[in-house]
């Protein structure tokens, strides 16, 4: 049996949710390794849906571990929010089913705080499209070596500690911005209101993960937003804070990159994005419209109404190089169904010459100009198809077309929201 990693093969909000709760049913452990509590997950299961931020989805099936690991920034109050609440839809996720890594580090208010100065000011420069939870500056905390992590919490002498050392930071950067200081008993307190919560979730992640691993237990790695917001391979600066790349499965929750064996790319039939940045396909028109409004295109997580477009071939053919993806979650299809014609980017045109892979230059990203390649759209549906035969053929030379731009397969075709309404081509555990 394989372990699986799930990774976003667009800019995130490619529907993970229902795909990683579909591939939990048949995993043992699903682990979180990056990114906090600004990951978007609607599950619906018997006409329940349930709204995850940070948990992991396999919360909500019994019988499952669920483990958020070292490369996710935890916001604990947050985390006490998501369990009171999915607890009040008759989910209840003791330690026995959910273990946090003791070295995850904390997202405090005063990341939550500087997070929305920065996006707010215009000072601050280029808007990036943060959700302003304080992600982005918990991991400058983690990377700059003085953030609170979940093991603090249970010594509170350490704490106090660590606290003095982060606000040795803080406080000068606030009053530089015009803020009042922090002191460390408001941060002693915000904290000690919730470690008696947390604190019993903790666990020697990693060890626990080779534990599992060595005893044949299927792993499931549930990845958050997308890769092309990867803060090393993405559309840099309007990416997040994380590595958001397959590769991160390893780092973000202590396992070698030996125990990944198969990557799954959900990958979205057309392309949103949520935030700026470059989108080469941006529809602005009625199609545009159109797909926001069939593909009820808002943030599970802000609400904010996402920019679509058409599918981005370039692009994904990227990530499926750059996350190594073995095959992919094709999402949203219906959503496409009754256009007369659909477009599919096949290269850019950047100052007179076609290329086939996105610059990493920003300025180059804001002026590439999509190739479009057009075929004929269909007027049947392929809303609730759960095989092949049930798919207009027009929509299955889509779907072809989309395995040979890419260079990779469809492992699995998603045809609605409802996690039944499947298509199995390839089990990603049975690799």
């Amino acid at each position: 049996m394989a372990n699986v990693v799930v990774v976003g093969s667009q800019w995130g909000d490619e529907g993970k949710g229902k795909i990683v709760d579909w591939l939990s049913e048949r995993a043992d452990v699903v682990v979180r390794f990056q990114g906090g509590h600004n990951a978007g997950h609607t599950l619906v299961i018997d006409g329940v849906s349930y709204k995850l931020s940070l948990l992991p989805s396999g919360v909500v099936r019994p019988g499952k571990l669920s483990v958020i690991g070292n490369g996710v920034v935890v916001d604990p109050h947050a985390f006490k929010r998501e369990v009171t609440r999915i607890a009040e839809q008759g989910v209840t996720v003791g330690p026995d089913r959910l273990r946090i890594a003791e070295n995850a580090s904390l997202i405090l208010s005063l990341h939550r705080e500087l997070d929305e100065l920065r996006e707010n000011s215009a000072a601050a420069g280029t808007k990036i499209g943060t959700t302003k939870r304080g992600i982005g500056p918990a991991y400058e905390d983690k990377v700059g070596r003085r953030a609170i992590r979940v093991m603090d919490l249970a010594d509170r002498d350490v704490l106090t500690q660590r606290i003095e050392r982060l606000l040795a930071h803080h406080n000068p950067l606030r009053r530089g911005l015009g803020q009042p200081e922090i002191t460390v008993e408001a941060i002693r307190e915000e904290l000690l209101e919730v470690a008696d919560f947390i604190l019993p979730y903790m666990d020697t992640v990693w060890r626990l993960l080779d534990e599992k691993r060595r005893g044949g237990a299927r792993i499931l790695f549930e990845g958050a937003q997308g890769a092309l917001l990867d803060n090393d391979h993405g559309t840099y600066p309007y990416v997040t804070s994380s590595n958001t790349t397959a590769g991160q499965a390893a780092t973000g929750s202590g396992l070698g990159p030996g125990a990944l064996d198969y990557v799954l790319g959900i990958t979205k039939a057309y392309t949103t994005r949520v935030g700026e940045g470059p989108f080469p396909t941006e529809l602005t028109d009625s199609v545009g419209d159109f797909l926001g409004t069939r593909g009820h295109e808002f943030g599970t997580v802000t609400g904010r109404k996402r920019r679509c477009g058409w599918f981005d071939a370039v692009l994904v053919r990227q990530t499926v190089r750059c996350s190594g993806i073995d095959g992919i979650a094709l999402t949203k299809l219906d959503v496409l169904d009754g256009l007369d014609e659909i477009k599919i980017c096949v290269a850019y045109e950047l100052d007179g010459r076609t290329i086939d892979y996105l610059p990493a230059s920003q300025e180059a990203q804001a002026k590439v100009v999509p190739v479009y390649e057009t075929i004929e759209g269909w007027s049947g549906s392929t809303a609730g198809a759960r095989s092949w035969a049930d798919l207009p053929a027009q929509a299955i030379k889509y779907v072809r077309l989309v395995e040979e731009l890419i260079g990779a397969p469809v492992a699995l075709l998603s045809t609605s929201p409802d996690r039944l309404d499947t298509i199995l081509v390839q089990d990603p555990f049975q690799d």
